[in-house]
């Protein structure tokens, strides 16, 4: 299928010449000539494989392109599109900032055809693996239904914009099934009634596996009671066929399903709101003859749910655990806050992370009345709980003042944050209010590797200088690094021991990086680990030859300490995530 490729630029030049080094490469060409044009043409039905993505123009920049494409993909509902900067820029600070927002790649203009080639094919390449790889991963490999995370996600996406019933699915008795025939027979009789649901629901459900023998199922347009007896009737009838089958008419065993089913939006869009509601309906089910269903209604008391399960620790655990955590920050009271902060501020110095502390300061504009004033005071708490994360928490201290911590960020990384609050305050139509705010960062020194079980980098370098600034850097960072002084050295090093990364000089005397990678890739396979160039030619010929030789990233001399930290960080996750890097625990 042909690669589709978009460009935003806002120079016509530079548009006319990538589409054409690429369309003449048999790829899907569409050229943009702005941020906002570039967020118009973002459609879930026709979705680019790669964004170019220019950073400065006029109006609106990459980097604010890029935050508003990433909102605009959640709203959407669909996967983050891979995005490559281009910039004539060559100050190492916009190439850190970038990967810190997210970006792919830099490609540097006037574009050299081979380079723009060969990187966009391997981002593209690339994104295509790890898609291969992310839906493996969210797949429930017995039954062939989404597993417990991405049936949250695709639920999630579902309820907030569909028309349907939500619905769980839960056997009944079939821990008996394990302990009197064994756990094989327990995963056939799994496997058979996923394929009783899967002809059961109707066409377009969706169906994921969120338990040993628990199911959730979303289906479109069923809107009767009706509809939800019938297919509570006939997974029931079939299940108790087949399993007769299994294990014969006598088995001995209750086997059949409780049906607890909400409809949408008749109660809700939320879904962590609403699966709640289906496992009361559920529970409804279980306690009263089980093997059917039950609709939710009001007078299905949560109350009930929660007396019966009082001593049932993995149904408590259900209850006050993730799925009733709503997707936003945590807002506490002054004194629930006090208990958390003084438990977090410990937390935080015993494990040496790191946190920030923002207090927002909120003042009305000239001529708001007072009643809009503190309206408009308590918008802008929801808006701050619903643009953070779930692991940050807040208080609010005065009618007009908010108090946050932001657990785990980095001390550049504030301005982003605070930035997009303010921004995405302002799109939603904030008025009314003068925000000032005031940061604190909060981190112990952390040149001490919090592990024992580092992951192992070894350098090749003929400058002992080099050598002394990646093993200070990187060390400091909780790497295990090694360091060689020539492609002989790193070879027999190499013979011996196998690191998660390999730095290599491509300039050595006597045998340099090329030829040592390709000494290297004879005897052994050098997709494992990955390989990351050093070099002080900036020529396009180099670095298309260290690209053509399998290189993950390219790191030009001189050697600048932050700016090798967030390339090694970037491959090692890359790679990780490919599976090459070898877990550790």
């Amino acid at each position: 299928m042909m690669m589709h490729i978009m460009i935003v630029d806002d120079d016509a030049a530079n548009l006319r010449t990538a589409g054409h080094i690429l369309s003449k490469n048999q790829m899907r060409v569409t050229a943009l000539g702005s941020g906002s044009a570039l967020l118009e043409s973002i459609r879930s039905d026709d979705l680019p494989d790669l964004i170019l993505l220019d950073i400065k123009m006029p109006e609106m920049d990459g980097f604010e392109a890029l935050s508003l494409l990433r909102e605009k993909e959640k709203a959407l509902g669909i996967g983050e599109i891979p995005v490559i900067f281009l910039t004539a820029d060559e100050a190492p600070d916009t190439e850190r900032l970038g990967f810190e927002a997210g970006v792919s790649d830099y490609i540097r203009k006037p574009f050299d055809p081979d380079i723009l080639l060969r990187r966009v094919s391997n981002i593209v390449s690339k994104e295509k693996r790890l898609s291969s790889l992310r839906s493996e991963a969210d797949t429930d490999k017995l039954t062939g239904f989404l597993n417990k995370a991405a049936a949250a996600r695709a639920m999630t996406a579902l309820c907030a914009s569909d028309l349907g019933c939500l619905m769980l699915v839960d056997l009944d008795s079939f821990k008996l099934v394990n302990d009197l025939f064994g756990h094989k027979t327990g995963d056939n009789v799994l496997i058979c009634f996923s394929a009783i649901l899967r002809g059961a629901a109707p066409e377009g459900s969706v169906i994921g596996r969120i338990g040993g023998d628990e199911f959730t199922v979303f289906s479109s347009g069923m809107q009767t009671e009706e509809e939800v007896a019938v297919f509570a009737k006939r997974i029931n009838d079939e299940l108790v066929a087949k399993a007769k089958e299994l294990m014969g008419e006598d088995m001995g065993i209750p086997l059949g399903a409780s049906v607890g089913a909400v409809f949408v939006p008749q109660h809700g869009d939320d879904y962590e709101s609403l699966f709640r509601l289906a496992d009361q309906a559920m529970y409804h089910v279980k306690k009263n003859g089980k093997h059917g269903y039950s609709l939710y209604r009001a007078e299905i008391a949560p109350e009930d749910m929660m007396q019966a399960s009082a001593h049932d620790i993995e149904k408590l655990s259900e209850i006050l655990g993730e799925r009733s955590v709503p997707n936003m920050a945590l807002q506490l009271d002054k004194d629930a806050f006090s208990y958390v902060y003084r438990y977090i501020m410990r937390y935080m110095i015993r494990n040496q992370r790191t946190l920030y502390k923002v207090l927002f300061t909120l003042l009305p504009e000239p001529d708001t009345p007072e009643r809009d004033y503190k309206s408009n005071c308590d918008a802008f708490g929801s808006h701050i709980r619903a643009s953070l994360r779930k692991t940050d928490i807040l208080m609010r201290n005065r009618f007009n003042q908010y108090f946050v911590l932001l657990t785990d960020i980095r001390r550049n990384d504030i301005e982003i944050v605070t930035g997009n609050i303010m921004r995405r305050w302002k799109l939603n139509g904030g008025a009314g209010l003068s925000v000032a705010y005031e940061t604190e960062f909060v981190c112990v020194d952390l040149t001490v590797p919090k592990r024992t079980d580092e992951l192992r980098i070894v350098a090749a370098d003929d400058d002992e200088q080099v050598l002394r600034l990646i093993g200070n850097t990187l060390s400091k960072a909780g790497f295990r690094v090694s360091a060689v002084k020539s492609g002989r050295a790193l070879l027999k090093y190499l013979s011996e021991q196998t690191p998660d990364l390999i730095l290599l000089d491509a300039q050595m005397p006597e045998q340099d990086g090329f030829d040592t990678i390709q000494q290297l890739r004879a005897v052994k396979d050098t997709a494992e680990p990955p390989v990351i160039f050093l070099t002080d030619v900036s020529d396009p010929e180099t670095e298309q030859r260290c690209l053509s030789l399998g290189a993950a990233e390219i790191i030009r001399k001189p050697v600048l300490p932050e700016l090798l930290l967030h390339r090694v960080r970037n491959v090692i996750e890359l790679a990780a995530r490919r599976g090459i890097v070898r877990a550790r625990n």
